[in-house]
């Protein structure tokens, strides 16, 4: 792996207890489910708890116990296919769709592959000459396992959603939101502006290289379109007016006859909405999420705007020291200024779809090996989205992320931030 595509991987204080910290967090996650709960997947696009906890093991195993442990033994060999998830360079894989199928190994069994790396990891940490030759891929591994605890939360919700009883994740501790401040607009001057990661701290590839780009005149919005706000555009109609789609959108909206949100329900005249912590009264006041870029440009253009270029986004994002917290549910707006010249909810709420495409910067670089697929390889056909939402580890949101899914997903924790042209 090239050293300069991973800026942090210089040798960091106390990494063994970083990486125990991480892992905890992980187990931690999924304390709250059963071992039914674990082995369901509720869809191709998700994947069960038992694989999650195992697959962020196997990317220790794999890629650090096995080239830099003396005498490596795999927990079990077929670890090695079941637990891959897209790495061609490593070898087969089991088939996403079929991770649910997956019963055996039981999740004892794979807790106990959990503690068994966990003790070799931290061993092999104890080697001064060995920390350091693995601490860029550590790196690495630590954010991978973040991103799935994200992913693991996300999963999680759209699995008990599958449920009739609408059980909750943990129990209800559900505040009606404070009415959002009015939207306002903050304005930025054409120019050649610097997006890019930069500085010592970690970033994943495809953040690289930092470089110049020109924007056009643009305003964007204080905050996130609110839940009440979409609801209006869904009671105007938005789902039956084609104008307001892409082509594609209104296809993909017609085919699977949709009319609201993944998780709204109607109780009469009343919305509900499904959350981490069961089922509950929609908040009007906090911001829509789960909604699909389809969706969310389909809503700009009934708005009169648009949706950010990823440029913009991150322009407009410099100097933003709020990188939120981790909870189950995103809270509503109170902190927008009377100028409008600050931003709200850039993190910590909602993954913001831009109307980027999904594609390397100029000079962009994959690593050597395996590893090199961790990003470059999906470069095609998905939208970025910038910021970070409630589900978002803490230490895992920067101005310069840059995450991406394709038009349709929607069962991430996935929002709607405004622009203009001037």
């Amino acid at each position: 792996m090239a050293e300069d595509m991973y800026p942090s991987a210089n040798m960091h204080a106390n990494l063994s207890e970083r990486f125990l910290a991480v892992r905890q967090r992980s187990r931690e996650i999924a304390e709250p489910l059963s071992g039914e709960d674990c082995c369901v997947q509720s869809m191709p696009d998700a994947s069960p708890i038992k694989w999650h906890l195992a697959h962020t093991t196997w990317f220790f195993e794999t890629f650090i116990l096995e080239p830099h442990e003396r005498n490596f033994k795999p927990f079990h060999p077929a670890f090695r296919v079941l637990f891959n998830s897209y790495y061609n360079g490593v070898g087969d894989k089991h088939p996403r769709p079929q991770r649910g199928l997956l019963t055996r190994p039981p999740l004892a069994d794979v807790l106990a592959y959990r503690r068994h790396v966990d003790e070799r990891m931290s061993m092999l940490l104890t080697d001064g000459g060995a920390r350091e030759k693995i601490a860029a891929l550590l790196e690495v591994g630590l954010h991978h396992e973040q991103q799935h605890q994200e992913l693991m939360l996300t999963d999680v919700k759209h699995m008990l959603s599958m449920n009739p009883l609408d059980p909750a994740y943990l129990p209800a501790t559900w505040k009606p939101g404070r009415p959002a401040p009015e939207m306002r607009w903050q304005r930025f001057e054409a120019g050649v502006v610097e997006i890019g990661h930069q500085g010592n701290g970690f970033c994943f590839d495809n953040e690289l290289p930092r470089h110049r780009q020109f924007v056009e005149g643009f305003a964007i919005a204080s905050r996130l379109v609110t839940n009440g706000e979409y609801r209006a555009f869904i009671e105007s109609g938005g789902y039956a007016q084609p104008s307001l789609w892409l082509s594609e959108g209104w296809d993909w909206v017609r085919a699977n006859d949709l009319c609201q949100p993944i998780y709204w329900r109607r109780d009469g005249d009343a919305w509900q909405e499904f959350t981490l912590q069961g089922l509950q009264p929609l908040d009007p006041h906090r911001p829509v999420t789960h909604i699909s870029f389809f969706e969310a440009d389909a809503y700009a253009r009934w708005a009169g705007a648009r949706l950010p270029t990823e440029a913009e986004w991150e322009h407009a994002s410099q100097g933003c020291a709020d990188f939120g917290g981790t909870a189950l549910h995103p809270d509503a707006c109170d902190t927008c200024s009377e100028d409008g010249q600050a931003l709200s909810q850039l993190f910590g709420c909602g993954w913001q779809w831009t109307l980027s495409s999904y594609a390397p910067y100029p000079g962009y670089r994959a690593a050597d090996g395996a590893i090199g697929e961790y990003n470059g390889k999906f470069m095609s056909n998905q939208y970025v989205l910038r910021g970070s939402s409630c589900a978002t580890p803490q230490g895992h949101a920067r101005p310069s992320y840059r995450n991406f899914f394709p038009a349709t997903a929607r069962w991430q924790f996935t929002g709607i931030r405004l622009a203009k042209s001037l």
